[in-house]
């Protein structure tokens, strides 16, 4: 792509208009008064060939606000339903998303989507805004997430606008330009489930697997291989999350993508003080999507989906077995990670029981994630004097000697060298997190008007395993005031 092309001459398509108007609403954004560019993404322009300075111009601010519409844009929010916090919530939609449509790229066309446009059909009673807030947030952890390799949507630029939005309090409005091959979640299958439209049920169905698994289509059973494989994709999307310790906060049936990505960051968090029981969403008084209700919740999900398929795939033992799937490919992925976290070179009877060992002794002790599978890193197998810096993570010190000295012996059981297993698990174990303190400081500056904060963040993410030591301080333990700090439903 013409990387000096104007905003207008963005070679735009929109498959997802392909689908008849039952799936979707034509409309135009609502503008927001003088947008200003925040920041944008270059390893997301990259994608769809876009010079990322250009993001910055009146013409392409203007676009990606909704304040112009692109020549070749088809605006529309689509419509779906879901399952939130576990009960049926009916017809939902995307109340404050607009598609302005897809860009071609070298692995297919992405969708644009701007978050925070303005009232669509499926607002109900929100004002289908976003806040500079939440947007700033959905931004960096997009971008993060990529770096770390685990499969999300993307996020290309964020403009903002000085209009008024309420929220808890008073807060200035923002766009994020998401992007994604598609947008369509398990929610946009049980939406035609629940009105009992088989046709434009398999209609989705047959779209998503010509699209996006051609290789489906000619199985004796399409569509229990396609709930197969978002199943499988979908386990092992969070085994990535409970590996980076990253907990979604809304894992509503809306928020799961039918391509095994992650998606719709809203009240999110990365854990700090490890406690498998912590809730990063304060509106989630239950617990339900706390991190280690993540794994079964994204079974439960996938169930949901499954029920949708079910009359197109037809007898309920075929759809049990394509979802029979989950267990084993989020437990081979987590082994897989976790001897990759640990530098562990292969798999031997006692791991689990290792690994089990560890993440008690996390639990015991409150100790940081990040910091721990860092600093794990430095460990030397043969001088233990050395280990204070990782030891000073607990507070049972003897415990934690007791569980490092079984970890030295597996080591040395396969030969491990202290060079090549640091370069390999420095590999996988990041050094830099999207800790809600250091988000917390960029938007506070961002709300003074000063975005040099978003983009020093931004860039200190991109790259999260290098070391940077002139960036410490971004890997340093949170501050005493972050423990106050609390992300709702409510951005």
């Amino acid at each position: 792509m013409d990387t000096a092309i104007t905003a207008d001459e963005l070679p735009l398509n929109n498959s997802f208009a392909e689908l008849p108007p039952a799936f979707y609403t034509r409309l135009m954004p609502t503008p927001l008064p003088s947008p200003y560019f925040i920041a944008a993404s270059a390893s997301a322009a990259a994608l769809v060939g876009l010079d990322p300075a250009t993001l910055a111009q009146e013409d392409f601010v203007a676009v990606f606000t909704g304040n112009k519409v692109a020549v070749r844009s088809q605006p529309l929010s689509a419509v779906y339903s879901g399952h939130q916090f576990g009960v049926w919530a009916g017809q939902l939609g995307d109340g404050r998303a607009i598609t302005i449509g897809d860009l071609p790229t070298a692995g297919g066309s992405m969708e644009l989507q701007l978050k925070g446009a303005g009232r669509t059909p499926y607002s109900r009673m929100g004002d289908g805004r976003a806040v500079l807030r939440s947007s700033i947030r959905e931004f960096l952890c997009s971008e993060a997430m990529a770096a770390l390799g685990i499969p999300t949507t993307r996020a290309l630029v964020v403009t903002g606008s000085n209009q008024p939005v309420v929220r808890e309090t008073v807060e200035s409005a923002a766009v994020v330009t998401r992007m994604a091959p598609s947008f369509i979640r398990f929610g946009s299958f049980e939406h035609w489930y629940y009105r009992d439209k088989p046709d434009e049920l398999r209609l989705l169905a047959d779209t998503v697997i010509a699209r996006f698994y051609p290789e489906l289509a000619g199985a004796a059973n399409p569509y229990k291989e396609l709930l197969a494989e978002v199943t499988r994709r979908t386990a092992r999307m969070i085994a990535h999350w409970q590996a980076v310790g990253f907990m979604h906060g809304v894992m509503n049936t809306d928020n799961m993508s039918i391509l095994g990505l992650t998606l719709d960051y809203g009240p999110f968090g990365f854990m700090e003080a490890f406690d498998a029981n912590h809730i990063c969403n304060h509106t989630d008084q239950g617990g339900r999507y706390s991190y280690a209700n993540q794994v079964p919740v994204g079974h439960w999900n996938c169930y949901a989906l499954g029920n949708a398929l079910l009359p197109l795939i037809g007898a309920p033992e075929e759809a049990e077995e394509a979802l029979d799937v989950y267990r084993p490919a989020f437990g081979a992925k987590l082994d897989e990670l976790l001897h990759a976290k640990l530098g562990l070179k292969e798999s031997r009877e006692g791991d689990g029981a290792l690994f089990d060992a560890m993440f008690g002794l996390l639990q015991a002790n409150h100790a940081d994630f990040t910091l721990f599978f860092r600093r794990l890193g430095e460990l030397k197998l043969d001088d233990p004097g050395q280990d204070a810096p990782l030891r000073d993570l607990f507070i049972d010190r003897e415990a934690f000697d007791a569980w490092a000295a079984t970890y030295r012996e597996r080591l040395r059981a396969e030969g491990s060298q202290d060079g090549p297993r640091r370069e390999a698990m420095h590999r996988v174990n990041p050094k830099y997190v999207l800790r809600n303190y250091l988000a917390q400081v960029a938007i506070e500056q961002a709300q003074n008007g000063n975005y040099e904060g978003v983009h020093k963040l931004l860039a200190v993410l991109e790259r999260p395993f290098d070391e940077q030591p002139e960036n410490a301080a971004y890997a340093a333990l949170p501050p005493d005031w972050a423990a106050h700090l609390e992300v709702s439903c409510s951005s």
